[in-house]
């Protein structure tokens, strides 16, 4: 049977993407309360951060104004310093926020974990509108002081997890919500992340910091430590040193580990079908590789949640650290789970005979959609190959359903029910995109999908499984105390702390 939704839930229910809860988002102010007359007229759009992901998200905004940037590696934003030699840079975004805070309608905020928070609300305070990088914030406090300064300061907001736009999320929250498989009580989602390092056990020696580098900015509200690059026989498959620029996601102090990379993206659809308010409780089941300062190698955490309206308990698994898909009871023997196999990008003339990929023609929705006479051909292809297993399965009453990393490639298991399968009923907004999706609530329009009324949420119950990483046994959560009630030194990792100098607003 389906769920019991009426039509006016799907679009304006407190929980879906692009709706307006009966509180309001507060996320919608307009480019005329800025001066502007039209939402064509372009954003003024600074970024703290340059290099790394943060360049693909400058990228995103590009048919914007970028009007200032913000790193405090020289080298790591050498690119994009030269791609915008005009504008103004600079290594401290309070100090940018000051001197050109009157020429900034926007904020892109790419930088470590455990400064998003502190950014973006120095960026909300001024009035800013802000596009943040997922996991959103490093902890539980951090990300309800952002909610409500989102609301207080009446900003557009955006989380970056991007999976959030496609059109396969929405594809798999419709596909449940008519009933497809029944009452959904499990779910399991799985990543081969870390591929960083986690679970060491010591740090190399202090060495002298690069001189393209701000050590005392990069640490931010951290505690202080020596710099290290690992030493000559340090090795990481990000080809990085000790902590930066990407390894930073395996420590405690900086990062949330496999969780703060992946379950934005891959527990985005879980979280939108299903509805996933507060869990009840969260435990590590299983853990390899451990150590004091930096999370395991691998590690599986179980969430329950409960009965949600016309939807019963819950039970989530995350999966990290895989090198194949997991083993699931129930799902047929052969099936494909998660991102489907697809013929890689043709590198140069040596590497394969075969013809290289190509982009799929548009189809007018985001991400890559399921379709069945290409997935027989991506069958009967040689040249296919099974990518790193990421994605998600739903299991229900009467049958299952997968998406690939990002949302993506949603379709039934078995997947033959995909044969003849119409994928027309369709209740939700659709998105133009992630970043056009902010720019247009930047500009007055409709909230983004994952506005930080939606991102909070969603990121406080997944940073419960963080928290599990760091303290044995079953997690008991309280949402309404913002506590658990059976774990006091749980409980201390729910807010940072802020070294001298630093303070959140």
């Amino acid at each position: 049977m389906a769920y019991d939704f009426t039509r006016r839930h799907f679009f304006f229910g407190s929980l879906l993407a692009g709706a307006v809860p009966a509180s309001g988002f507060g996320s919608i102010p307009s480019l005329r309360a800025l001066g502007y007359k039209s939402p064509n007229e372009k954003l003024n759009i600074a970024s703290i951060g340059a290099g790394g992901k943060a360049s693909s998200d400058i990228d995103g905004c590009s048919l914007e104004n970028i009007v200032a940037l913000c790193d405090v590696d020289e080298a790591q934003a050498a690119r994009k310093f030269k791609e915008y030699e005009k504008v103004p840079k600079y290594k401290d975004f309070r100090r940018m926020l000051d001197e050109q805070g009157s020429n900034i309608d926007a904020v892109i905020v790419t930088i470590p974990d455990f400064m998003h928070a502190t950014a973006a609300m120095w960026c909300m305070e001024r009035g800013k509108h802000v596009y943040v990088q997922k996991p959103l914030t490093r902890t539980v406090w951090e990300a309800r002081q952002l909610m409500e300064a989102a609301n207080k300061y009446r900003v557009a907001t955006q989380m970056g997890n991007q999976g959030y736009s496609n059109e396969g999320t929405r594809q798999a929250a419709e596909m449940i919500w008519a009933g497809e498989i029944g009452k959904v009580t499990e779910v399991h989602a799985w990543t081969d992340r870390p591929i960083w390092p986690q679970g060491l056990n010591s740090i190399p020696p202090a060495e002298p910091v690069p001189e393209t580098l701000d050590w005392d900015l990069w640490l931010g509200i951290a505690e202080k430590r020596p710099y290290t690059s690992g030493g000559p026989d340090y090795k990481s498959p990000l080809n990085g040193h000790f902590y930066q620029p990407g390894n930073w996601r395996g420590f405690y102090d900086f990062g949330c580990g496999a969780l703060g990379d992946m379950a934005c993206h891959i527990l985005g659809a879980p979280n939108l079908a299903l509805q996933l308010g507060a869990p009840l409780s969260v435990e590590c089941i299983h853990k390899e590789g451990t150590s004091d300062f930096m999370f395991p190698e691998k590690s599986v955490i179980r969430y329950d949640f409960p009965a949600r309206g016309s939807m019963p308990p819950v039970k989530l698994f995350w999966h990290d650290g895989l090198k194949e898909t997991p083993k699931i009871p129930g799902v047929p023997e052969g099936e494909l789970l998660g991102d489907l196999p697809r013929r890689p990008y043709q590198r140069n003339a040596a590497q394969s005979q075969a013809a290289p990929a190509t982009p799929p023609p548009p189809t007018g929705f985001v991400g890559r959609t399921f379709n069945w006479d290409k997935f027989v051909e991506m069958r009967n292809d040689p040249e296919s190959k099974a990518p790193p297993p990421d994605g998600s399965l739903f299991i229900g009453e009467k049958g299952m359903i997968t998406t690939g990393t990002y949302g993506e490639q949603t379709r039934l298991i078995p997947v033959e029910k995909m044969k003849d399968y119409d994928f027309s009923a369709k209740y939700l907004t659709r998105s133009p995109g992630h970043y056009r999706d902010w720019i247009r609530a930047c500009k007055g329009g409709e909230p983004s999908c994952s506005n930080f009324n939606v991102a909070a949420p969603f990121v406080e119950w997944m940073l419960l499984g963080v928290i599990a990483l760091r303290v044995e046994g079953k997690l008991e959560w309280d949402p309404a105390k913002m506590k658990f009630t059976n774990n006091a030194e749980a409980n201390r990792y729910l807010k940072p702390t802020f070294r001298k100098g630093w303070t959140l607003t």
